[in-house]
């Protein structure tokens, strides 16, 4: 069975109920799923893992500090997440709040390591996005995230 970590940073409990969400996804189809606060993970875990999904606020357009911190630390592993699955979600205040930007921040930082991208040709192409508490549509779009990552991740471990 593949091991699928899911970091986030969430102040209001937003980004969190979204991680809780993905991780919900992942389990139905049958994989395995931590989920994590930032400042719970230790950067040497990342290495551990088939997949991660990292979810953050977006605040002045780009992720939360402590998931750039987090994302800084990793560069001491630069080749060694490499092949591994990568996906990111994000919240917001508003519309137009930097969700995408935020999102795409964060999956910059993964294909410079060299990982592979879940994107969605459906629904939000890049990862959820939430603004505010996030809403069936935004549920929805976590569910359907976790199952595609641990569909992925099953048809690459084959």
């Amino acid at each position: 069975m593949s091991k699928i970590l899911v970091i986030y940073y969430s102040r209001g409990g937003n980004t969190k109920k979204m991680a809780e969400s993905i991780v919900e996804g992942v389990k139905k189809e049958g994989e395995e799923a931590v989920i994590k606060a930032v400042s719970e993970v230790n950067v040497d875990e990342l290495l551990k893992y088939d997949a991660l999904v990292i979810g953050s606020p977006t605040y002045y357009g780009s992720m939360a500090a402590e998931i750039k911190r987090l994302l800084d630390d990793s560069v001491k592993f630069h080749g060694k997440l490499d092949g591994k699955i990568g996906a990111a979600f994000a919240s917001s205040a508003n519309i137009g709040g930097g969700n995408e930007t935020t999102i795409l921040d964060i999956l910059n930082a993964m294909l410079i390591h060299g990982m592979i991208i879940q994107g969605d040709p459906q629904g939000d192409h890049y990862g959820p996005v939430a603004i505010g508490a996030p809403d069936a549509r935004a549920t929805k779009e976590c569910l359907r995230l976790g199952q595609r990552v641990a569909k992925l991740v099953k048809k690459l471990s084959i």
